[in-house]
């Protein structure tokens, strides 16, 4: 037997759904990526100087502003400059949501929870 054609209704619903998919995948990509996710579950906790994201997250200026810059041009961060420092906090209340699931979903209690532990966390190391 012959699968049915898809309605009108159908086919739209489809096109809906592959638009969806293919914003959310694009979306999801810029959290793939552990640095960018480390930078994200601070800056759910709040604004943070760039100096700030290096120390907490043990990594180079250079390797920090290459992944803000991914974030500020994916629209999920938003930068101020005060003097020499440039402060960043996030943009997208879609990011914000998913740090939390995801961070629920492992075992944090929350955004702003995990970023206050991971901000302890590091104090203790140094």
């Amino acid at each position: 037997m012959a699968p049915l054609d898809p309605t009108d209704d159908e086919k739209a619903e489809l096109a809906r759904l592959m638009d969806i998919a293919r914003d959310a995948s694009e979306f999801l990509k810029v959290f793939a990526h552990e640095g960018r996710f480390l930078i994200l579950c601070h800056l759910a906790g709040g604004e943070r100087s760039v100096t700030e994201l290096e120390r907490l997250i043990s990594q180079r200026q250079a390797a920090v502003s290459q992944q803000l810059a991914r974030l500020r041009l994916e629209g999920i961060v938003e930068a101020r400059r005060d003097g020499k420092a440039i402060y960043y906090r996030l943009a997208d209340e879609r990011a914000l949501r998913l740090i939390d699931m995801v961070l629920r979903l492992y075992g944090a209690e929350g955004a702003e929870a995990a970023a206050t532990t991971l901000d302890a966390s590091v104090a203790k190391r140094r």
